[in-house]
Formats: structure tokens, C-alpha cells, sequence
């Protein structure tokens, strides 16, 4: 073909995207600010640039395809269990025609200033990005952005657009949303910081001073030990791997993990770190939750290589990015972060995130996220509804929720940490592979009338968390910050790099035999239930004084899920598998 008739041609397409009319982009979402961000006035919005992520869609009948064909995958009776896919296996089967791309090259190229150099491809095709000036952006999106900073910190500002945004028809016809323009990045909230450890009273199990005199009381790795029954590794297989995902100047320093290394006798140490890492902000606290996080999941699994992905602001769809275009991604992750659906959230947001999810359990990757630390009502409070979280509430992903000590200082019987997230879907409906366990619930909890009113919650949606772990306050989980000094922390931030560690503990096992590595694993959580130490006490996950919650009851439920980890029962039950 001429250098003529591809102009021509080239002419043709901008000319059809220009004469088509535009398409409103997320037609639902009608709130455009945030009390955590506020607008600059008076600012010169063209000394500013804007990340505009286009997410193109994918075929909604090759989605349920490979959904259909995870299942197959990831359920522990099937012939074809573990047989996980490449990246690039998973990119032929999913990932948009060239000409949907093409559609958004084009679209994006027309602008002046802006050449194919400016414009980034994602390695499954189906994201393309782009950095340009708002005046640009204005025009491109036919909206208006504003510039903001942060509230907590004025220091970080960003652009965001103040009313919808548009794309042209043809271009809105393979764009599912464009994102980094519309969600303003939530403000991290630490974990639960408690000061002091009580008396250390008679009958205290030894295990809680297993750390020395500052942690007493507190929960420490020999008490997870003893409390979950697995053993301390003394080598990784080759191939095991896992990861923890830190978000919004989340960094750790070396002098802590050292103190708690040495304080605890473990060894606590990070393989790789992607993103960059700043201790010194560890000196004024700031760094409490990936702390918390590399602390405990090193405590259950090393010397299984840690690998910590940052990220500056929190982007689920940025994080999972990078982690399927990894070469060899960790096979394990452990998330401490979320929000609640209903918080300026698109249905077509939480879509894209879900489908990229199930890419990564397609290719073997098992993603965990902490369940949330204020109970059914979510970070957004009482309300007309209970509030369930994102994404713990996605079907592909593991939600891990959190429990207390029945009696301080005793390792045994556990109840529900009020505050651990939990509840049902407004989005998503229940799985499959789920279905028996919430109709078991629904009907027993009628039937013990612990149910709370029917109107305050989805009983169709998925339901979670699926498992859970200490995470309480009764006896929070001991910790190195600040140069080495210790307190205790409290959350479900606590119980998920827990789970994660058992969970890559097990990965070892497989691996060992010669097999592969657990993948998603909710298939084989829901077959394998009777391995998880039940909560039945009939205590909620209410949270706020007065108000209704989950009970936890015989079996599978929205408070605890199965219970924690057995890790014999578990390690029995993946030694069985194909």
C-alpha cells in the first residue's frame, strides 16, 4: 500500500471520529469531588498533565469463555485442575481486536502535539495510555478538569475532571472507561494502632512473650504458629514467590525489619522492591502498614522470595498491570487495601478490575485482599444499606477477615473481631461455586434468627470474606516501626499477609511435588472448608454500637467465612490434589 493511500486512509478515520457524536463515558456516576481532595482555584490548569488510561473492552462472550474455563481449572475435582495458562495463552484468548486499538490510537493521535512515542500499549493489549495537558484533555474527554490537593497532604495535587466526560461514538464502542481521570485516589487510613500491651496476667499462653517484654500481650509470629499449626520453613522450592502491594508513600526501612527479626526469631527481609522505597519516612511512623505487612508474611513464609510492588496513588487497575506484565509475577499477593463499592466507584470500573483479576487466577496467580476494618457498614458508615467492599467482594479475589482471641492471652477457640469487613455484593452475583455456602447461611441464620433485616443487604450477590485470620485488638499483632521501637497493630491488614503466607507455604508443597501452584483459590477453599478452625458463636461483625451485622454460625458466613487456617488440614488436603 502507497504512502498516499494509508494517508488517505488515515485521513478517512479521523474524519469518521470526528462527525460521530459523543457518547457519555460512565453514564452513572454523578459525583465528581471528594472531601479528601480539594479544588485549587485561581491555578493555571495547563502547568499540569493528565494520565489518561483508556481500558478498551473486552468480548463479553471470550470472558464467560475463560471464565467457564478457570473453573474448570481451579476446581480441586477436575481432570484439568492447575493446567494455568501463559500471558500470552490468556492475550490471544482475550485481549481486543488490533483494530479496537487502533480505533484509540487513532482517536488519541488526531490531537495535536500528541505522537504514537507519547502513547503506551499494554502488554495484553487491551489498556493504552497517555500523558497530555488538560487543555488537551478538556478537548479529547469534551469535559473540564480541575486541579486538586490532597488534604491530608497539600503537597500532592493532582487533575481530575469536575463534570462526565465523553468519547465519540465509534471510539466509545471499544472503550469500556478511561481511567486516572475520574477517581480521586482514597486517603490511606493506618491500621489500628494500639499503645500499650496489658499485664501480662496468669495463665497467659508463653507464646505471647515470645517477642520480649514490649510485645507482651500482643500477638506474635510463635503464637500464629502455634494458633494455625504450620512449621517454619527451612528452604523455598525453586519457583515460589510472593508479593506484597504497598500504595501512597507506604515504604519500610531496613532497622525495623531487623528489630523485629531479631526480637521475634525470624527472619523478616525483602527480595526485590518494584516502585522505589523511601526509609526515611519510616522515622515518623509512616510506614506502619507495609511494615505490618512484610513483618507478618515473612514471619509464616520465608524463605519464600518477597517481592514489594509500590505505587504511589492507589490504583487497583495500575497495580494489576504490572503485575501480569511481569515476566515471572509473584505467585502469591497479599492487598491491605479497598474501598466501598458505592464510593464513587463505576460498576463499569469495578468490571474492568474484576476481568483483569481473573486473568491473573487464570495464570496461576492466587491475589489476596484484606476484607475491611469497619464491619457491614464499610468505611462509608451507617447507612439506608450495609456497604460491602472493593475489592474484597470480587469473586477472584481471596477476602480475608478477621477475628479475636475468645480469651486474651489464650491461644484457642476464636471469635469474630467486630469491626472485620463482611457482607454481600451489590455487584457482583454469587458464584457457583459459592451458591451452597450462602444458601446454607441464609437459611440457618433464619433459623437461629441471627439474619439481619433482608432490606440491608444483597443476599444474591457474592459473599465474603471466604476466610480469615487474627486481626483484632483483644491481642493485636506485634510490630518493629519507628527505628525499632514496637506497638501493636490491629485489622484485617493483619490477617491477610497471614493468609498469604500460609497460602505460599502450601504453593511449596505443590511445587515440591512437582506440580503447580494453587492459582485461584477460592474453588478449592469452598471444597475444602472443613480445614479452617470455624467461628460458631453466633458474634457479629456490627461494628458500630447498636447497629445490625453478620453472626457467625455453623459452616461458611459474611462475619469470619470458613474460620481460619488449619494449615494440616490444608496442607493434607493440597497434597490430594491432581
Amino acid at each position: 500500500m502507497s504512502l498516499v493511500i494509508s494517508f488517505i486512509i488515515c485521513l478517512a478515520i479521523i474524519a469518521a471520529v470526528l462527525a460521530t457524536e459523543n457518547v457519555r463515558m460512565e453514564s452513572k456516576v454523578n459525583t465528581f469531588s471528594s472531601r479528601n481532595w480539594i479544588k485549587i482555584d485561581n491555578v493555571e490548569n495547563n502547568d499540569y498533565k493528565v494520565t489518561a488510561v483508556f481500558m478498551l473492552k473486552h468480548n463479553q462472550q471470550k470472558v464467560n469463555s475463560l471464565a467457564n474455563e478457570l473453573l474448570e481449572l481451579a476446581s480441586p475435582k477436575s481432570p484439568h485442575y492447575g493446567r494455568w495458562k501463559t500471558m500470552q495463552q490468556v492475550k490471544e484468548h482475550l485481549s481486543p481486536s488490533p483494530t479496537a486499538v487502533d480505533t484509540v490510537l487513532t482517536y488519541i493521535t488526531s490531537f495535536e502535539g500528541i505522537s504514537r512515542e507519547d502513547v503506551t500499549v499494554s502488554k495484553l493489549g487491551d489498556k493504552v495510555s497517555v500523558k497530555l495537558s488538560i487543555k488537551t484533555a478538556n478537548t479529547m474527554f469534551d469535559t473540564q478538569f480541575g486541579v486538586f490537593h490532597s488534604a491530608i497532604n497539600p503537597k500532592k495535587i493532582i487533575a481530575r475532571i469536575t463534570q462526565p466526560y465523553y468519547l465519540p461514538e465509534n471510539v466509545a464502542a471499544v472503550v469500556n472507561l478511561v481511567d486516572d481521570i475520574m477517581r480521586f485516589p482514597s486517603v490511606r487510613q493506618q491500621p489500628l494502632l494500639v499503645n500499650d500491651g496489658k499485664d501480662d496476667p496468669a495463665g497467659m499462653d508463653d507464646e505471647f512473650n515470645s517477642c520480649g517484654s514490649k510485645c507482651t500481650g500482643y500477638t506474635t509470629p510463635a503464637v500464629l504458629q502455634k494458633a494455625y499449626s504450620y512449621e517454619s520453613m527451612t528452604e523455598a522450592t525453586k519457583g515460589n514467590s510472593m508479593s506484597v502491594a504497598e500504595f501512597q508513600f507506604q515504604y519500610y526501612d531496613e532497622t525495623d525489619l531487623k528489630s523485629f527479626s531479631d526480637a521475634c526469631s525470624v527472619t523478616a527481609s525483602v527480595e526485590e522492591a518494584i516502585g522505589g522505597n523511601n526509609p526515611s519516612i519510616c522515622e515518623s511512623g509512616g510506614c506502619t502498614e507495609s511494615l505490618l505487612d512484610i513483618e507478618y508474611i515473612e514471619a509464616v513464609a520465608h524463605p519464600v522470595p518477597l517481592t514489594v510492588i509500590y505505587l504511589s496513588s492507589y490504583s487497583l487497575l495500575d497495580w494489576i498491570d504490572q503485575v501480569l506484565a511481569m515476566d515471572s509475577p509473584p505467585l502469591v499477593h497479599s492487598v491491605s487495601y479497598g474501598n466501598d463499592e458505592v464510593q464513587q466507584t463505576s460498576v463499569e470500573y469495578m468490571e474492568s478490575v474484576n476481568t483483569q483479576f481473573m486473568m491473573a487466577g487464570t495464570m496461576g496467580l492466587s491475589i489476596l485482599f484484606a476484607s475491611g476494618d469497619q464491619g457491614v457498614w464499610g468505611r462509608t458508615g451507617v447507612g439506608a444499606t450495609f456497604h460491602p467492599d472493593f475489592p474484597a467482594a470480587s469473586p477472584y479475589v481471596t477476602a480475608v477477615g478477621g477475628t479475636n482471641f475468645k480469651i486474651y492471652g489464650q491461644i484457642g477457640e476464636e471469635t469474630v473481631w467486630n469491626c472485620g469487613g463482611g457482607g454481600f455484593s451489590d455487584t457482583f452475583e454469587t458464584p457457583s461455586w459459592q451458591a451452597d455456602a450462602v444458601s446454607d447461611y441464609i437459611f440457618n441464620a433464619k433459623r437461629y434468627s441471627v439474619l439481619p433485616d433482608e432490606k440491608l443487604f444483597n443476599s444474591t450477590g457474592r459473599g465474603y470474606p471466604d476466610i480469615s485470620a487474627l486481626g483484632g485488638e483483644v491481642n493485636p499483632y506485634c510490630i518493629a516501626i519507628r527505628g525499632g521501637k514496637f506497638g501493636g497493630v490491629a485489622g484485617t491488614s493483619a490477617s491477610c499477609p497471614v493468609a498469604a503466607g500460609i497460602f505460599a507455604q502450601l504453593n511449596d508443597v505443590r511445587l515440591k511435588a512437582g506440580k503447580t501452584s494453587l492459582g485461584w483459590l477460592n474453588p478449592f477453599i469452598y471444597s475444602n472448608g472443613n480445614c479452617f478452625n470455624d467461628v460458631r458463636d453466633k458474634s457479629v461483625n456490627n461494628c458500630y454500637k447498636g447497629s445490625q451485622g453478620f453472626a457467625a454460625i455453623d459452616g461458611w458466613d459474611p462475619a469470619t467465612g470458613f474460620g481460619t487456617p488449619n494449615y494440616s488440614c490444608l496442607e493434607k488436603a493440597v497434597g490430594k490434589l491432581p
